[in-house]
C-alpha cells in the first residue's frame, strides 16, 4: 500500500495527515545493468622456444648422419630421423607457428609454419607409403632423376631461408647467424644431391652436415635464451642486440 501525504489547512496550522490508497503500486521498473567489463587477456606464452628447439633438435639429428660423425656411413639411410621429423620438427614446430599467427608475430609464424612443414615434407619423401621413392625406383628410365630431384628439392629451401634472412637484420646477431648457416647448410646440400655418386658429393655433404650441426646448436642457444627468462632462471643468454626491439620470431 502506497501512502499519500496531504496537507490539510487548519485556522491557524498546517496539519499532514496520511491518506492510504488501495490503488496496487504499479510495477518496479527493472533496473538495467550494464554489460560486465571484458577482461583483458594477455599472451603470456611465448611459443618461440619450443619452435626453435623442435627445430635444433631434428636439424642436429639429421646433421650428424650427413656428417658422417660417430660411426655413421656418409650415406646411410637417415630413416631413423622420420618420427623426429613428423612429431617434432614437424608436427610441434607447425603447431608453434599457428600459436605466433594468433600472437600476431609474422615473421615467426611464417618461420615456424615454413620449417614445421619442410620436415613434413622430408619424413613424406622417406615414408615408403607415400611412394615417392618408389616412383622412381620403379620406373628404370627415371632412377636417375631422384637425385637431381632432391636436389631442387633442398634448392628451393634454400632460396626461401635466404630470403627469410633479410628479416633479420635488425633483430640480433644470433638470428642473422642462425638463417645465414641455414641458407649454407641447404645451399651445400642441395649440391651434394646433384652431385651424388661421387667423392664430391659426399665431402660436401659433410660439409653441409657439420654446418647443419653448427645451424642446430645456434637454433638451440636461441631457443634457450628466451626460455630462461629472468622469471625462471638465474641465468640468461645474450642474443647481440642489433637495434630492433621486437622482433616477430621473439
Amino acid at each position: 500500500m502506497s501512502e499519500i501525504l496531504a496537507y490539510v489547512r487548519g485556522p491557524a496550522t498546517i496539519t499532514m495527515a496520511t491518506v492510504s490508497n488501495d490503488v496496487p503500486d504499479a510495477e518496479p521498473t527493472k533496473r538495467r545493468t550494464a554489460p560486465p567489463a571484458a577482461v583483458p587477456v594477455t599472451n603470456t606464452i611465448n611459443p618461440a622456444p619450443l619452435g626453435l628447439i623442435a627445430f635444433g633438435l631434428t636439424t642436429f639429428v639429421l646433421s650428424c648422419y650427413n656428417a658422417g660423425i660417430w660411426g655413421i656411413q656418409v650415406g646411410s639411410p637417415p630413416n631413423v630421423i622420420v618420427g623426429l621429423a613428423v612429431f617434432y620438427g614437424g608436427l610441434a614446430q607447425f603447431i608453434a607457428g599457428q600459436w605466433e599467427f594468433a600472437a600476431g608475430n609474422t615473421f615467426g609464424a611464417t618461420a615456424f609454419t615454413s620449417y614445421g612443414a619442410f620436415w613434413l615434407a622430408y619424413s613424406a619423401i622417406l615414408i615408403p607409403w607415400f611412394g615417392v621413392i618408389d616412383a622412381y625406383e620403379t620406373a628404370p628410365a627415371h632412377t636417375k632423376n631422384i637425385d637431381p630431384a632432391l636436389g631442387i628439392f633442398l634448392l628451393a629451401w634454400a632460396m626461401f631461408t635466404f630470403f627469410m634472412w633479410f628479416g633479420t637484420f635488425k633483430s640480433n646477431i644470433a638470428f642473422c647467424l642462425l638463417f645465414f648457416f641455414l641458407t649454407l647448410t641447404f645451399v651445400l646440400l642441395s649440391i651434394s644431391e646433384f652431385k651424388r655418386g661421387n667423392l664430391i658429393g659426399n665431402r660436401v655433404k659433410r660439409a653441409g652436415g657439420f654446418i647443419g650441426i653448427l645451424t642446430a646448436l645456434i637454433a638451440w642457444y636461441i631457443g634457450l635464451a628466451r626460455l630462461l627468462t629472468p622469471e625462471l632462471s638465474y641465468i640468461t643468454l645474450p642474443l647481440g642486440d642489433l637495434g630492433r626491439k621486437h622482433l616477430d620470431l621473439e
